[in-house]
């Protein structure tokens, strides 16, 4: 058998003893580990010699004697793992959401989680280790950009001091075509958005008539070039969810005192697309006897939904509302002048 299936069905145990906390003998092994790999067949003995092969490697798997037979267990005393109460799944699980938060290389929150790592690792016997590599080997996370904000940790902890002492954030802003600008800010959390750190937060002094929630604006950390705290206040609205209010969006904009819904003509092939990678929690799609569908879904900014119509080419068209359409028009009317 090649080795990376062999290694496939050893942590395959792994899962089956570490569910079982009574333990199960090899032909239940067997019969669990062909059900949920989803393979033809296999023997007994290939059970046994991927439990002996764990053991060597320092897995503490036991055998105990019962009623029915002998079973094998995962040890509850198993020498590391007692002290930090981490299943072999926990570790796999932690070293793939590590590679999603790289973004955050050289950041004080970086350094926490790699803190962490560490201490696992030392916990962990060798041959045991040794096997994690070689199965994380089969596992990839992928869509992850070589993007960092090492330069910016400076900066990002003076926010997270902000956020957690309720100091208004004075910071120098640049956006993309437009010269830098100083700004005050309340803020109340950070997000990571395809690898991109954002500010949650409200300027001060700016449209303080509207409801809190309606004021949050997400500011990107790369266009941050300054940021002190002041030592100013401000009383956090305790009526503001963050998790409502990011819920509520497409994409990272926000913003404005309503969603405006947008309503797309997907063909057959789209509507499969957005079935398998939707858009938005709220939205909704209403099929035709052909397969294509229509789709309504909420949003803040023309922006969150016209690069989405545009990456389905002809197997989308925006239909509402109007000043979308007309959007989507000049671009396409820019495009056809750019590729004449």
């Amino acid at each position: 058998m090649a080795r990376n299936e062999q290694l496939i069905r050893q942590h395959k145990i792994i899962q089956i003893l570490e569910r079982r906390r009574y333990g199960a003998t090899l032909e239940d092994l067997r019969d669990s580990v062909v059900q949920e790999l989803g393979i033809g067949t296999l023997h007994v003995r290939s059970i046994r010699r991927d439990i002996e092969a764990l053991q060597a490697a320092g897995m503490a798997i036991v055998t105990e004697e019962t009623q029915t037979g002998k079973v094998w267990k995962m040890s509850r005393v198993e020498k590391g793992l007692h002290k930090i109460a981490i299943t072999a799944s926990e570790l796999i699980a932690l070293s793939m959401g590590r590679d999603l938060l790289l973004p955050l290389v050289g950041t004080q929150f970086w350094q926490g989680i790699e803190g962490f790592w560490n201490k696992v690792r030392e916990q962990l016997p060798t041959g045991v280790w040794d096997h994690y590599q070689r199965y994380r080997k089969t596992l990839r996370v992928l869509g992850v950009p070589a993007k960092t904000y090492e330069k910016q940790q400076g900066i990002l902890r003076t926010i997270n001091r902000s956020i957690q002492e309720h100091r208004k954030l004075e910071i120098e802003y640049e956006s993309i075509g437009k010269p830098p600008s100083t700004r005050c800010l309340e803020p109340y959390g950070l997000v990571i958005y395809q690898s991109s750190i954002y500010v949650v937060a409200i300027e001060s002094g700016k449209n303080e008539d509207a409801e809190p929630d309606e004021r949050l604006r997400h500011w990107k950390l790369d266009r941050f070039t300054k940021a002190t705290a002041l030592d100013e206040w401000f009383k956090a609205d305790d009526d503001i969810d963050l998790e409502h209010h990011l819920g509520k969006s497409v994409g990272i904009f926000s913003g404005g005192e309503k969603p405006v819904t947008y309503t797309i003509k997907l063909s057959r092939n789209a509507a499969r697309w957005i079935q398998e990678e939707p858009w938005h929690a709220e939205q909704k799609l209403e099929f035709d006897a052909d397969g294509s569908c229509i789709m309504k879904v909420p949003a803040y900014h023309p922006m969150e939904i016209i690069p989405n119509v545009l990456k389905l080419g002809n197997e989308a068209v925006l239909l509402e509302p109007a000043v979308g359409r007309k959007e989507i028009k000049k671009i396409i009317q820019q495009l056809a002048n750019d590729y004449a």
